[in-house]
Parts: structure tokens; sequence; C-alpha cells
């Protein structure tokens, strides 16, 4: 190992990150050899190529850090302005991720999301090339995958196509596993799974930025499991419009006003209460917009559901916290009622965290439930 790479795993075990069983996998896939020379250093810092600082470049290669890898995603020689096309996520939280896995040997794993193909080859170093089937939708970034695996030595199958599908040629999998975040988890990766089987994704929407989920796969053709973590969209993360206020909030709309004593310290900032939220209105986006001056403690909080063109304004002001916020609603759907009614009905179950919910992924519908797999807090079709 280079001194470098030798640091990092070292560093990873003694953290408590890596286990034992990926020990070697991540002492024989140096991480350096599936980053292209432009990267996005320090933690999504400024780009860091390595034609022109390699000392900086090598830091970045091996920091425990995600760094957003510019393969394809630039113009020209990838100096050029353009965004990442990928990312590489921080060997800790890869890691992690992998032995919440608890695959061994003779088992097959589908990966959704080759990347830059850093996990398939610690998956194909563990478990072989045969039993590693990799799908990525990008197909220049498939490619570039595929000639970096073969230059670490690694051969799995990595397949350009939508993830979404999984890969009906080469199962039934025991384990699939991916690496983007996904809103619905896909039937076909449960179809795809033998029974006994799990499926490990992150699982997001518009309001909450995901969780990880660990989904065991039935005998009559549903999944089902709990939260064990925030989530990791490693790969692309969901671009909404850049102008999305602008878009959807016009100063000509009419628009009803309430008041409400509501701060947005729960149901916005707080990661569990934001989650509670988001899966009762998962199509729904929130922004805030503080004022100019730093020094003004004023600011607004947009709900916008772009479906159906609706939105709410949530003016905080602290002179008014005792008197209510005004909210503005505009559109079919009363989204700050939404948000309240939600809101409430966490508080109720007495604000619990995220990893005591869990999923239910059925040929029709999912479910999100709490504690138990027969008290459904939300569902769709």
């Amino acid at each position: 190992m280079i001194p470098a790479h030798r640091r990092l795993v070292a560093r990873l075990a003694v953290d408590g990150d890596l286990s034992p069983a990926w020990r070697g996998a991540f002492e024989a896939v140096p991480r350096h050899l599936f980053l292209p020379d432009v990267i996005d250093g320090d933690g999504g810092g400024l780009p860091v190529d390595r034609r022109d600082d390699e000392t900086r470049w090598w830091e970045a290669a091996y920091a425990d850090l995600p760094v957003a890898a510019r393969v394809g995603g630039g113009v020209g020689d990838g100096r050029g302005p353009g965004h990442p096309v990928t990312a590489s996520p921080a060997p800790s939280g890869l890691a992690r991720v992998l032995d919440l896995l608890q695959v061994s040997p003779g088992m097959r794993v589908l990966e959704i999301g080759t990347g830059t193909g850093y996990g398939a080859a610690l998956l194909s170093h563990r478990l072989g090339d045969d039993a590693v089937t990799s799908v990525e939708i990008d197909f220049a970034l498939a490619e570039s995958a595929r000639v970096s695996l073969m230059a670490a030595g690694f051969a799995p199958l990595v397949v350009s196509g939508d993830g979404k599908y999984g890969w009906a040629a080469r199962a039934p999998f025991d384990r699939v596993f991916s690496c983007v975040a996904v809103r619905r988890v896909p039937y076909a990766w449960v179809a795809q799974t033998q029974p006994g089987g799990r499926v490990l994704t992150t699982w997001a929407n518009s309001f909450h930025e995901g969780v990880l989920v660990d989904l065991e796969v039935g005998a009559y053709g549903t999944a089902r499991g709990p939260v064990v973590g925030g989530g990791h969209a490693w790969v692309r993360p969901a671009q909404d419009p850049l102008s999305l206020v602008d878009t959807y909030v016009r100063a000509d709309a009419e628009f009803s006003v309430t008041r409400t004593r509501l701060g947005p310290e729960e149901p916005i900032r707080d990661p569990h209460g934001s989650f509670a939220v988001g899966v009762r209105m998962p199509t729904v986006v929130h922004r805030t917009r503080f004022a100019e001056d730093p020094a003004d403690p004023r600011y607004t909080v947009y709900l916008i559901d772009p479906h159906t063109w609706s939105w709410a304004s949530w003016h905080i002001d602290p002179e008014f916290k005792e008197e209510g916020y005004e909210v503005r609603q505009h559109g079919p759907r009363r989204l700050f009622h939404e948000l309240e009614a939600a809101h409430e009905l966490w508080v109720e179950a007495g604000r619990p965290e995220r990893t005591r919910f869990g999923l239910t992924v059925a040929f029709d519908h999912q479910l999100v439930w709490l504690d138990d797999p027969h008290a459904v807090f939300a569902s769709s079709r």
C-alpha cells in the first residue's frame, strides 16, 4: 500500500468505521485508482487538478471525505465549467454501509449506481467478480468505471442502464445495494432478490434528505425493514430548479392568510421531525430565504408542491412570535395546514426518532410504519 492509503485504512480501523471483515478489501483497493485527474477536494471545495497540484490532489484523494469526481462533467479536458457527474463517498461512510450488507462468500450482489467503480471493486475483492453486478445509468460513467476496474484488476459486470429496473438477467440476488437515493423503492429490486435476501438503500423524498433503510425480502413478494440511519445520496443528488421559489411563488397570485405560533425548529430543522413531516407530504419541497442584512433575524420558509403549483410562505419574524407568524397559502393544496397536521401526528406519537420508523414495499403500495409494521404512519400507491 502507498503511505496515504495505509494511513487511511489504519485510521478507519482505529475509529471503528472499518470492520475486520472488510479491512482486507479496503487494504487491497486503493481509492485513488478510481478518481479522475480533476476532483473537488476539501469536502466539496475548489477543484483540484492532479496535473497542477499533485500534492493537494493526493491529500484530497485520501481524506475521509466525499469527493466530487468530474468524470465527463467538464468541458474539453475536464478543466472547464460543468456540474460534477458523480461522487466518491467518504471511505468511512462506505465502510459502515458495506458492513450493514452482511455479505459472505457465495452471495450475489446487485449494486445500483456504479459511480467511479470504487464500491464495485471492494465488493469484487470480497465476493469475486462473478458475484457482482453493477448498473450505471450514465453510459460514459459506466465505461469510465469499467476501465478503472480493469486497471485495478477487477472485472465485475458493469451494465449501462437504468438501475430502477435492476438486472433480471442475473437474478435472483442475495443483496441489492443502492448508492443512489430513491424516492420510491423500485419493486424490481424486491422481485429480483430471493426470499431472505435484503435491499439496502437510501430512501428520500423532496422534503427530507433521506434515510438508510434495510429491507428483508419475504416469501410472498414484499420487503420490509427499519430505518437504520441517515442517508447517503452518493452518486448524483437530486437537482431542483435553481429558481424554485421564483418559478412557483408568483407576486400576482391570490393567497389566503393565517397565523401560527409553530416555528420551523422541529418540522424543518429537526432531522426526526422533518423526516416524519416528509413521509406525509413527500412531493413538497421547502426552501428558506434570509434577509439581505445578516443582522436581520427575519426570514421566510417556502413550501412548494411543483405538481399542483401550490405554495405556502411562512414568515418568521421574532417580533410576532406570540401573536403568530404570518402564513400565506396558494393553490389547491393547503401546504402549511398539511405540515401542521403531520407535525402534530409526530408530536402525539412522542416525537420518535427516525430509526423507530420502517418501510414495507409491495407491488402496488409502500407503507411507512412506526415501531410495528401494522402501525401505519403514511402510505402511497
